[in-house]
């Protein structure tokens, strides 16, 4: 596997100087295409990335909802990429980072691009956002972004995430297509309009909560397969046991740990861990 860090253990301003400066280049090209673009003091890992000077600009509109010194914080970065995010908490003090992806290449990225940048402290791991069970403790702060639309099963995820390892506080954010209107609807939907034999018009409502399926392609890729509107997120989020406490941009929410709703009823996830299977 590719060593991102074997020659990057340096300070920044050495990278900006000759021969370790182009290997730091070559290394980059190496493992390109990136679809962060971090700066690795100049070098930016993706500059000419189609939605800019992402995830940076990105990041610049809802930075201030989170918390600014993390000092103590333990935080998990759940489909990592290349690590923007997990360096990110760290630059704010965060005691303990972990990003987990599913890609290798991905990780290689997270990991030369944290070294290059004097974090080796950042653990990342390949795991799945199925098996964050596997990682047998909570933290303080869970980083869930772009990650939601890609999965066939998300609130299976979500439900996961809630189990075993968030503690506290959920940044949040997934790709959304329809009205970013929130209807009001009711806590309990009769099956017909009161006095009749029709459906309840709750769901023509552009602001009812709902989850637009891409049975193929979205902007050629294959992996994009949901895409909820602005009040089906914040539902979704709300049945998994997460309460919102911030929206700072249609996309983006901060959330901390809540009760599940129905608990009491049943298991909250859809396939719970029973123990070791029948043979």
């Amino acid at each position: 596997m590719y060593d991102a860090g074997r020659k990057h253990r340096m300070k920044l301003a050495e990278t900006r100087d000759g021969p370790a400066r182009d290997d730091l280049a070559s290394d980059i090209a190496a493992l390109a295409p990136w679809f962060h673009n971090i700066d690795l003091g100049g070098i930016e890992t993706a500059p000419d990335h189609f939605l800019g000077d992402y995830p940076r600009a990105k990041f610049a509109g809802f930075a201030h909802a989170l918390p600014r010194d993390l000092a103590g914080k333990s935080v998990l970065d759940i489909g990592c990429n290349a690590g923007f995010y997990s360096i990110e908490m760290k630059r704010r003090g965060a005691a303990r980072v972990v990003g987990i992806d599913s890609d290798e290449r991905y990780l290689a990225q997270a990991r030369l691009a944290s070294a290059a940048l004097g974090f080796d402290g950042i653990e990342f791991r390949n795991l799945d956002v199925y098996q964050v069970a596997a990682l047998g403790e909570r933290f303080d702060l869970v980083i869930f972004m772009g990650v939601l639309y890609h999965l066939r099963h998300p609130l299976l995820a979500l439900d996961l995430i809630r189990e075993h390892v968030a503690d506290d506080l959920l940044l949040f954010q997934t790709m959304q297509q329809g009205s970013d209107a929130v209807a009001e609807v009711p806590e309990d939907h009769p099956f017909f309009m009161p006095g009749t034999f029709e459906k309840p018009r709750y769901f023509d409502d552009p602001g009812y909560p709902k989850m637009h399926f891409i049975e193929h392609r979205y902007a050629d890729d294959w992996s994009n397969w949901w895409a909820p509107n602005r009040a089906g997120s914040a539902a979704m989020l709300r049945a998994a046991g997460f309460a919102i406490v911030a929206n700072p941009e249609p996309e983006v929410f901060l959330c901390r740990t809540a009760p599940v709703p129905y608990a009491q009823l049943g298991p909250a996830a859809v396939y719970p861990t029973k123990g070791e299977p029948r043979a």
